[in-house]
């Protein structure tokens, strides 16, 4: 599994960017908003990745946030969307309106992207809405500052491990608080689990 991808961006296409590591050029799907927040060709990239591992194909898509790629999970776990809806959604909105528009039911926020109907919406909004918890949020539980860097990391692993998105978050922003901005990724997961376990 690759989960981020450092080095320079070689190019970019409408729904994709070509990032050179070590010799090595990944073609990489994004969403039109992870595309402008990349800068310019020749310059130092890095991008969080998902893996699609299909029949017939493997392809990578990236993320300039973890929180956007915690949300292209979700979405993509919905019946009926796949990733290039996914994308057009994360195209359209950014991860905090999206965490909000499925918070309150606001289907029509979700049908201003291409390729989303009422009915999916719908769908997607009835079965995020339970799902979502702290994903996005400028804040974590207690009132401890959202986790960033490789806290979102640490709280996507635990929601890999199958920990609601608030008590994820919960967790990582606590050891972040105990461990300081300088911990390594390792550091905050192995905290965060033990803390997430109480």
């Amino acid at each position: 599994m690759i989960a981020h991808l450092k080095g320079r961006l070689d190019s970019t296409g409408v729904d994709h960017a070509v990032i050179d590591v070590g010799g090595i050029g990944y073609l990489v799907g994004a969403s039109s908003r992870t595309l402008a927040a990349l800068g310019a060709v020749g310059e130092s990239a890095m991008l969080h990745t998902e893996m699609l591992v299909a029949e017939d194909s493997i392809r990578l898509v990236g993320f300039a946030h973890a929180a956007e790629r915690d949300w292209f999970r979700l979405l993509t776990g919905v019946q009926g969307v796949g990733a290039r809806v996914a994308l057009a959604i994360l195209s359209t909105l950014e991860p905090a309106d999206l965490s909000r528009a499925v918070a309150s039911g606001d289907k029509a926020m979700v049908t201003r992207a291409n390729g989303v109907g009422p009915k999916l919406a719908a769908r997607i909004v009835l079965e995020l809405k339970d799902r979502v918890g702290g994903i996005a949020l400028p804040a974590a539980a207690g009132g401890l500052p959202a986790p960033s860097g490789a806290g979102s990391d640490a709280v996507s692993a635990l929601l890999n491990l199958g920990f609601r998105p608030a008590e994820a978050s919960a967790a990582v922003a606590s050891a972040e608080e105990e461990l300081g901005a300088a911990a390594t990724l390792d550091a905050l997961v192995r905290l965060a689990l033990r803390k997430a376990a109480k």
